[in-house]
């Protein structure tokens, strides 16, 4: 299964902010001015506008024109377009495109955090995992686990409510990224992949692809 990846920065001058803004639905331009930071919504509204304008080119239709529907937990789908997954932190932003809408990518920029957060969020295999890694390896194991768990629950699509010990997922530095474990289905039907979007930040990928292998295409990289 091929999988089509865009990455892009959220920083926008002032010009194109404003075409920006013309390509957002009324909806999305209310989202913008809840934004308290002006820098916050800058970066909403140029992560949908430019996904408008991906989607948009993919279909041949308008950008503007474009209509969005949102599952129970929030997770957006295309009407009559592709499956799609976004993602975005510290001032960048990821689109992956496919075949399939059991589909998610997440992108991290890496900070400092502390170690009871793993204790809360990772599962117990995978908390054993990260505690053989030696401190200077801790941070970035951290963020292989992190990102990859948001990628299949982004997926999966059903956001906090699927329990984050229901599924382990691989984090040590040798190893390859994978879904070694699920609660009601099987790890097999999923392909994992890890990806560096620029220095400083970690990202993966998770597809449900019943089996079949998968292939990353960068259509657009920083």
């Amino acid at each position: 299964m091929q999988v089509e990846i865009w990455l892009w920065s959220l920083q926008a001058n002032n010009s194109t902010l404003e075409r920006y803004h013309g390509l957002l639905s009324a909806d999305e331009r209310a989202r913008a001015d809840r934004f308290v930071k002006p820098r916050d919504a800058a970066s909403f509204t140029a992560g949908r506008a430019r996904l408008r304008e991906i989607l948009g080119a993919e279909i041949g239709r308008d950008p503007a024109s474009l209509v969005f529907k949102y599952g129970p937990q929030g997770k957006p789908s295309l009407v009559d377009g592709p499956a799609f997954n976004l993602s975005h932190s510290g001032g960048l932003a990821a689109l992956a495109i496919a075949g399939t809408d059991i589909l998610g990518i997440d992108i991290e920029k890496i900070r400092p955090v502390e170690t009871g957060v793993a204790e809360r969020f990772f599962s117990s295999q995978e908390s054993r995992d990260l505690a053989t890694l030696p401190p200077s390896q801790w941070l970035e194991g951290f963020y292989r686990c992190w990102t990859r768990k948001e990628a299949v629950i982004k997926a999966v699509g059903q956001g906090l409510s699927m329990p984050l010990d229901s599924f382990d997922v691989t984090l040590l530095p040798d190893t390859p990224a994978k879904l070694s474990r699920i609660t009601g289905g099987d790890a097999r039907d999923w392909q994992l992949a890890h990806f560096i979007p620029t220095a400083g930040f970690k990202g993966a990928l998770a597809v449900r692809t019943n089996g079949t292998s998968l292939k990353l295409n960068w259509r657009e990289r920083l």
